[in-house]
């Protein structure tokens, strides 16, 4: 249970840290945030990667197996990354509609969950 607790809250981690990261550079197709300056952007983009901290720091504690969880620290840094490339991936599908997933990305992506295999490999 520890460990799906810990890559549901490194989803949700991690989607909070992509609108805080990238989710700013659509403001200026918004009428409310127009006219915002970039103290502004930095503001809100801080307030939206508090969340991203609020799962994030409980993913590691629950996760490490220091603390009991089932990940080592290795492990668990691996799985973060392969969840913010795949939050990322869809995010920018989704979103950024001018973005294109091209084959190569695909090809690195799965080098990825290559890495996951491998790093659990015992």
């Amino acid at each position: 249970m520890k460990g799906i607790t810990t890559i549901l809250f490194l989803i949700l981690s991690n989607t909070f840290m992509t609108l805080a990261w990238y989710g700013h550079l659509k403001f200026k197709e918004m009428s409310w945030s127009q006219n915002l300056g970039l103290l502004a952007i930095i503001l809100i983009s801080w307030g939206i990667a508090l969340f991203e901290y609020i799962f994030q720091v409980p993913a590691n504690r629950i996760g490490y197996k220091g603390n009991g969880g089932p990940f080592s620290l290795v492990e668990l840094k691996v799985i973060q990354e392969v969840i913010t490339l795949c939050v990322f991936v869809l995010f920018a599908t989704l979103v950024f509609k001018n973005e294109v997933l091209r084959w190569n990305h695909l090809v690195g992506l799965g080098f990825m969950i290559l890495a996951v295999y491998f790093v659990f490999k015992k």
